[in-house]
């Protein structure tokens, strides 16, 4: 089985998960990277390479294709926000063009996870805490949150403390969502779901420290509340493959704030602790069955992550002195 990673960017923990995953279930398949940048570290881990245009770019998808059909492609792993509308409007012509299976979610799941404003009407709606929307006009007392209306990887968020820095980032920011400051514990639940939805594993851990939005510290947590609630939000969203929920919990609750239609920065803790998903989802194409769920990751583990460098020589090789 061979597995195309999209805009693998640093993902090198991700690119690696899925050759161990091949390996655990003795399948022969090579790992193909795929960036709009040919410096882009986690290529250099994969098996294979290629440069493919910004998902912005209008040949992007029949560049795609022509990559899937040479390379014999049958499992597309997107990695970022900005590919996830563009792969889930032509999920359907890709399958139907080639012998592959796009893992991204339907379009209704990815708009209600892109735009904010959608995600905070879903968890309302069905009945789940969320930090209420504001009005800027309306404001009297902070802090307050804002971020960008469709944002992503915590690019542009901050906590605001008075009306001159209000004024500031509202005009800073393009389309500025403003939302009540919740205080508590924050923590990422991965999500591995079937094609038909179910969940196979649930994990939730604890954010400890993070940088530009990527966990740098984290601990696997299995709470049941978290658990059990995210079970019933996930009957109603209706996604598939490897997700993130982002939330915060404290003495009134479980806030819900976001949902990343895809694997996010730190799903590698939670592969490492036991939460296989890259071998689910290989194990899910490779016998078209669904799998049971389970919890069979490890409770408690701390993740202490760094940063590491890959060196390459004039021709473009990976040097190893």
């Amino acid at each position: 089985m061979n597995i195309l990673i999209l805009s693998c960017g640093r993902r090198c923990e991700l690119v690696n998960a899925f050759k161990t995953a091949l390996n655990n279930n003795e399948m022969e398949g090579k790992i193909i990277g795929a960036d709009c940048s040919e410096l882009a570290p986690a290529l250099y881990m994969c098996d294979e390479k290629i440069v493919l245009p910004k998902v912005s770019e209008s040949n992007y998808i029949e560049e795609l294709i022509k990559v899937i059909k040479f390379f014999e492609i049958k499992l597309i792993v997107p990695t970022i926000d900005t590919e996830l509308s563009t792969l889930s409007r032509n999920k359907k012509y890709i399958e139907n063009e080639t012998d592959s299976v796009v893992l991204v979610s339907s379009e209704k799941v990815i708009d209600i996870c892109e735009n904010k404003i959608l995600t905070s009407a879903f968890f309302e709606q069905n009945g789940f805490k969320t930090p209420e929307i504001l009005n800027s006009s309306e404001i009297t007392k902070f802090p307050v949150f804002i971020k960008p209306l469709n944002g992503s990887s915590s690019v542009n968020t901050f906590s605001v403390n008075n009306e001159k820095e209000l004024l500031f980032f509202s005009e800073y920011i393009d389309n500025p969502l403003i939302q009540e400051y919740i205080l508590g514990e924050e923590y990422t639940i991965d999500v591995c779901l079937n094609f038909d939805s179910t969940p196979v594993s649930i994990v939730p851990r604890k954010r400890i420290a993070t940088r530009g939005g990527e966990i740098l510290k984290g601990q696997i947590i299995k709470d049941r509340e978290l658990i059990e609630t995210t079970k019933k939000m996930l009957e109603k969203l209706n996604a598939i493959g490897h997700i993130t929920i982002q939330c915060i919990k404290n003495e009134k609750g479980i806030f819900y704030l976001e949902i990343n239609a895809r694997y996010g920065g730190g799903a590698p803790i939670s592969i490492k602790s036991g939460a296989n998903s890259p071998e689910y989802i290989i194990k899910m194409i490779d016998s078209k069955k669904n799998l049971r769920y389970r919890e069979n990751y490890l409770d408690k583990m701390i993740a202490l992550r760094y940063d590491q460098a890959i060196y390459l020589d004039e021709k473009g090789n990976v040097y190893n002195d």
